[in-house]
């Protein structure tokens, strides 16, 4: 079990080192996900902060760091769970002449998607995961989840008064909502919906959260932010039973 966590700053004020500190304090309070290491990747100019918290498994050395840059320097990933078929695609993507320098599956998950595209790699996945892509080019941010929705996965706008506007506030992610009340600028009032669910359901079932303007990615799903974007599009599904 690992932690992630990110955000992007619409506005593009933020400073190098106020991204970097907002990120690692959203990663910070997922620690109890990932106790062995951390790490923060930040992109001044575009307003984007990846961080993780890691419980390392597979490979124990800094290989398996995260977040992980892949080898033609596009694609910045974020990454929970476990593609138990990761061994297989190694093998297939090793054959296309994909080389690697560690035993992790977070490597496999870059290179297939680099290799394979993003829909076509995540349909090839046989596991439990939830992660993050940055692509450095498109200026697209990927948030995916597993087909059952074993790992979780929470998204939306950091500012209560902009509901799903990003023009003009902070777009985040996260494993938990501990990572979101972590930020400085979390101010969200309870989803009096949701808490109905609750009372309904003994649960709250995606896309629905506690907290209005946070929502959990569905199982199954994928959402893209782009840059250019100006309110939070559909997520979207890849798979379906």
């Amino acid at each position: 079990m690992c932690g992630l966590a990110g955000l992007i700053d619409f506005t593009r004020s933020t400073t190098r080192d106020g991204l970097l500190g907002a990120a690692t304090d959203m990663a910070n309070a997922l620690q109890h996900r990932g106790p062995d290491s951390a790490g923060v990747w930040v992109d001044e100019e575009v307003g984007v902060a990846l961080s993780h918290r890691r419980l390392s498994i597979i490979d124990l050395s800094a290989a398996g760091h995260q977040p992980m840059v892949s080898s033609d320097g596009e694609r910045v990933l974020v990454y929970n769970g476990l593609v138990y078929n990761f061994a297989e695609l190694r093998t297939e993507l090793e054959s296309a002449g994909r080389r690697f320098t560690g035993r992790s599956d977070t490597e496999i998950i870059l290179a297939a998607i680099t290799e394979w595209g993003l829909e076509a790699a995540v349909s090839r996945f046989i596991g439990m995961f939830a992660f993050a892509l940055w692509d450095r080019r498109q200026r697209q941010l990927h948030l995916v989840r597993d087909r059952l929705g074993i790992k979780p996965l929470y998204y939306g706008s950091l500012q209560a008064n902009t509901g799903s506007s990003l023009g003009a506030g902070l777009f985040a992610f996260g494993s938990e909502l501990k990572a979101f009340r972590a930020h400085r600028s979390f101010d969200q009032p309870i989803n009096r919906e949701a808490l109905t669910l609750f009372m309904q359901r003994n649960c709250i079932s995606a896309p629905h959260s506690i907290y209005r303007g946070i929502y959990k990615l569905p199982p199954g799903h994928l959402l893209t932010i782009s840059l250019e974007d100006r309110e939070i599009p559909a997520s979207r599904p890849y798979w379906t039973l």
